[in-house]
């Protein structure tokens, strides 16, 4: 009985009795069907045992299938596939056990036709069970209200469905779809759920009227330029709310819900080149795989962690100095991957007698080298620390995951690596370089790549959350140049990028992630305030800074002697980076380690960097 009661109060333990107690009703409705409604007698016992034999391979069946870890609310033909393979299988099995053992009695002296007419039922009640509440609130949903906000979703694609029918699934809903807006020809006058295509993105004005809309939800691809069309046309119609779907490599769990759904942000309306990856390919490399990452309470490490993770690792390492950033990231994974082996590590890679214990007791197969030190006008006031971090933390990773036999040490660089102006570019094509010649130091065993991409949205300490407060506070709004333009990327999308890198190093290359066209961070204030609610340099200043120390207007991605970088896909690169002389690397890196100790001394940092990099420019 506690047993029993145990799983009534887990709804997996629920949908496992459900499913026992409606395979024993399929197999009896098996004898009826076979024998019109009138089973002898002597079938009895052997219905008793063809239940248990029922319970013997679908059971498992089901549970390997993962059909006991679905959720009511996003119940969809991926199950209703799940759940045919594991009665297809478990009806296979079943067919031979009973052949190769038909004189057993156990197994002999019925009607085998009702091993197959049992299956259909198996598949049409426990599919039916699983799809009870979607049936339900299909034909029994109560109306919606007056009170419910009527919108508009822009976008009829997959996002726009899952949006619908997520609206349609909750109980009580909060709003009432009154139709899609969308450019696709095919799509016009369609029909979705019971909800209309009304017409294109550039129909939205009279839609809105006709309607009476009081609310727009956008559900397009990121970076699609019908984004920034669709919400100036709903500030045209005098709307007020306008919300979008976000991508769903920024769902930590993979599936949309209507929590999910938020206001535009200005990284909404950047135009970007969609990302395209191999998500079987980054699977594969992940998936069964012990992985570290440093860095991981920092933005891109952290982003990192909730990636690789949706990949099921075999085990989750988690490593940064920051104690209550390793704190927060720890527990948001754990909530949302509870199965998922994790282990935190407070540890600064400065410290190599550390660093290198960490990675003989995890042990990992892969690596994501994310620790540094990133601010570039701090750096050039303390370049020591650079140097200390960002070369030496990065040459003790490299050493540590050599010691411990790694396969893929992926290096998370930058396009600040480029014809370096700034003490932190140059720590970060110096951390590329010792990549370079680690590789095949272990007979070619461990495998070291970098990735450079630049700026990502949202980013602590980048500049939309800095526009984002000095508008919050009444302005200005500061702009260091107006000429100044940046490279921008959704942080999901860098990391996916980064992985999908990995996975197809071989070691020893420089890849380059497309990141689309560089931005005007004027255009980019200049949206941001207007997205506020307010008009720039009217409503609201902007000023300007100047250019500051080790920044440059524009940032590049290749130098010219790596001009011509072959594709490895779609959005990454490989950058014809020339040999590194390890002997020369070590020298210099030996001399630069005995400057750091000592008190700042930058210039005979910048005199060794030269040496090292003589594409460095320090103005």
């Amino acid at each position: 009985m506690k047993i029993v009661g145990f799983l009534a109060k887990n709804k997996k333990g629920l949908f496992f009795v459900a499913d026992a107690i409606l395979i024993a009703v399929s197999v009896w409705l098996a004898f009826m069907i076979r024998f019109e409604a009138a089973v002898p007698g002597r079938y009895f016992e052997i219905i008793a045992r063809l239940v248990l034999v029922g319970w013997a391979f679908y059971l498992p069946a089901f549970f390997f299938n993962r059909l006991y870890s679905f959720s009511w609310s996003y119940v969809s033909a991926n199950e209703l596939i799940a759940l045919a393979r594991a009665v297809g299988l478990a009806l296979l099995a079943q067919t031979a056990v009973f052949y190769f053992l038909r004189d057993l009695v156990f197994f002999s002296g019925f009607p085998r036709s009702t091993i197959f007419i049992a299956a259909f039922f198996v598949f049409v009640l426990c599919g039916g069970i699983r799809f009870a509440k979607r049936i339900y609130l299909y034909f029994f949903r109560k109306k919606n209200t007056g009170a419910i906000a009527r919108i508009l979703i822009v976008g009829a694609g997959d996002a726009g469905e899952q949006l619908l029918r997520s609206i349609l699934n909750s109980s009580p809903g909060r709003y009432l779809p009154v139709g899609f807006a969308d450019d696709n020809e095919s799509r016009q006058g369609s029909i979705i759920h019971g909800v209309s295509v009304l017409g294109k993105i550039a129909d939205i004005p009279e839609i809105v009227s006709r309607h009476n809309v009081e609310e727009l939800i956008i559900a397009l691809p990121p970076g699609a330029k019908a984004i920034r069309v669709a919400v100036n046309l709903a500030k045209k119609a005098k709307l007020k709310k306008i919300k979008i779907v976000p991508p769903l490599a920024d769902i930590i769990d993979g599936k949309f819900s209507l929590a999910s759904v938020r206001r535009v942000e200005v990284e909404d309306l950047l135009e970007r080149d969609r990302v395209s990856l191999d998500m079987a390919e980054i699977e594969k490399f992940i998936a069964g795989k012990k992985v570290l990452i440093t860095g991981a309470a920092g933005s891109i490490g952290s982003e990192l962690c909730r990636q690789v993770a949706k990949f099921k690792p075999a085990r989750l390492g988690i490593l940064d100095q920051d104690e209550t950033g390793i704190f927060n990231i720890e527990n948001e994974l754990k909530k949302h991957f509870p199965r998922m082996e994790l282990k935190d590590f407070i540890a600064d890679i400065q410290n190599k007698n550390r660093t290198e214990e960490i990675f003989l007791e995890f042990n990992p197969h892969i690596i994501f080298h994310a620790a540094a030190y990133k601010h570039v006008p701090l750096m050039e006031e303390n370049a020591g620390e650079a140097v200390r971090n960002n070369i030496f933390g990065t040459k003790n990773v490299a050493e540590a995951a050599v010691a411990c036999a790694a396969r893929n040490f992926i290096f998370v660089s930058t396009d600040k690596a480029i014809n370096p102006t700034s003490v932190m570019g140059t720590t970060k094509r110096i951390g590329e370089m010792i990549c370079q010649s680690f590789n095949g130091k272990n007979n070619g065993l461990t495998k070291f790549v970098s990735v450079r991409f630049g700026n990502v949205l949202g980013s602590r300490g980048s500049v939309i959350p800095i526009f984002r407060e000095q508008i919050r506070r009444g302005g200005p709004v500061e702009v260091t140049h107006p000429e100044m333009k940046r490279y921008f990327m959704l942080t999901s999308e860098a990391c996916l990028l980064v992985m999908q890198s990995g996975a197809l190093g071989k070691g020893g290359e420089v890849f380059v992630l497309d990141m689309g066209k560089p931005v005007r961070i004027i255009d980019l204030a200049r949206e941001m305030i207007r997205l506020s609610g307010f008009e720039p340099d009217v409503d609201m200043p902007i000023v300007y800074t100047g250019i500051r120390p080790g920044e440059k207007l524009f940032e590049e991605l290749l130098t010219g002697q790596e001009a011509g970088a072959a594709a490895k896909s779609d959005q990454i690169f490989v950058a014809k980076s020339a040999p590194v002389d390890g002997a020369f690397l070590l020298k210099n890196l030996d001399e630069l380690e005995g400057l750091v100790p000592r008190a700042e001394n930058k210039a005979k940092i910048v005199e060794i960097f030269k040496k090292l990099v003589p594409q460095f420019n320090n103005k």
